[in-house]
């Protein structure tokens, strides 16, 4: 069942039973609407590089990376720069196959035909042997659904990967890492000098399409001269310039407020959950900070008929034949103003 087919799914099985526990909201713009910063009323001219100078002091990076921090309007606006130009070199590139649809339609739009790898119920990297053409591997850190970081043996399994062949270079999704600074796996990747790094607005700020940074590795310059050019010619506008420079300077504090309302609804969550179900979610999952998305090894029609909870189906996030599902803590039970018992 695809994630449309799945809010139709919803949206009917709610409907017909209110005693039905909706644990497969994903909508969290809309389950934290309030917390949203307004977008400024007087617009001031703000210039790139001093986003990017901002943003690396945010996340303890080295400021003089700042030519190398390519502004942008989000990681989705950032992946499809990078996959049309990925195109160009003809380059080789793999995506998590159960973590986000538009990673698909984004490759396919820029021409390319990816290959595929699981992450549920844990990262399961590609096996094939390196290609001559230039080879790109994108993963997510933290990654949902699997609604955690990767572990020291899995970013140890990917420098591995990475160490097959000196074309090969990762590309890192961290819009779900809220902290300062950048996970510690995400800097060891980081660190081999065959990464680059997206980041925006998008959850930490609760504004997607708005602002985001691709982080291309200096190492790496020359070979990516014409990628940095891309992104030099297709900027955010004024206004979302103007934007990203009030989120970071008057509301830095916002990811970390998230981060703790998130804590608190995740909390609720479990209170509400039966002990087998509990012990069902990964403890690396239910203690990721900022994280509301939790796989279990039950499966959604399950946990409906056994316990009167809807859960997403694997299958909204992508291709996987893993038999468990997600459960998520956005719903309005979980609220903290809500009005429903618990």
């Amino acid at each position: 069942m695809k994630f449309d087919e799945f809010q139709e799914f919803r949206q009917r099985q709610l409907s017909a039973s209110s005693s039905l526990l909706d644990v497969a909201e994903t909508n969290v713009y809309r389950a934290l609407a309030p917390m949203r910063p307004q977008p400024p009323t007087d617009l001031s001219t703000v210039h790139r590089c001093d986003l990017a100078r901002a943003w690396l002091r945010r996340f303890e990076l080295p400021d003089e990376w700042s030519g190398h921090a390519m502004v942008c309007r989000g990681v989705r606006h950032g992946l499809g720069v990078v996959f049309h130009w990925l195109h160009s070199v003809q380059a080789r590139l793999w995506l998590p196959s159960d973590v986000y649809p538009v990673y698909f339609e984004l490759a396919h739009a820029a021409g390319l035909e990816p290959g595929s790898y699981p992450t549920l119920p844990a990262p399961v990297l590609p096996r094939s042997p390196a290609h001559p053409r230039p080879e790109y591997l994108l993963l997510a850190n933290p990654s949902k659904p699997l609604g955690r970081y990767l572990s020291d043996a899995e970013c140890a399994a990917v420098i591995s990967w990475l160490g097959e062949s000196p074309r090969r270079r990762v590309l890192i999704d961290s819009v779900y890492d809220l902290g300062v600074p950048f996970a510690a796996g995400t800097r060891r990747l980081l660190d081999t000098g065959r990464a680059v790094l997206l980041h925006s607005v998008t959850k930490g700020w609760l504004w997607p399409r708005t602002f985001g940074v691709v982080l291309l590795d200096p190492a790496q310059a020359p070979e990516q001269a014409e990628l940095a050019e891309a992104f030099r010619s297709d900027p955010p506008t004024s206004e979302q310039l103007s934007l990203a420079d009030r989120l970071l300077t008057e509301h830095s504090d916002v990811p970390r407020q998230v981060v703790d309302e998130l804590a608190a609804r995740a909390d609720r969550l479990f209170e509400r959950l039966p002990e087998d179900v509990l012990r069902a979610i990964p403890a690396a999952s239910r203690t990721c900070p900022g994280n509301y998305f939790f796989p279990v090894e039950i499966p959604a029609e399950t946990l409906q008929r056994e316990y009167g909870m809807l859960a997403a189906p694997v299958s909204v996030f992508g291709q996987n034949n893993w038999s468990g599902s997600i459960l998520t803590s956005l719903a309005d039970a979980f609220d903290g103003t809500s009005t429903v018992l618990r």
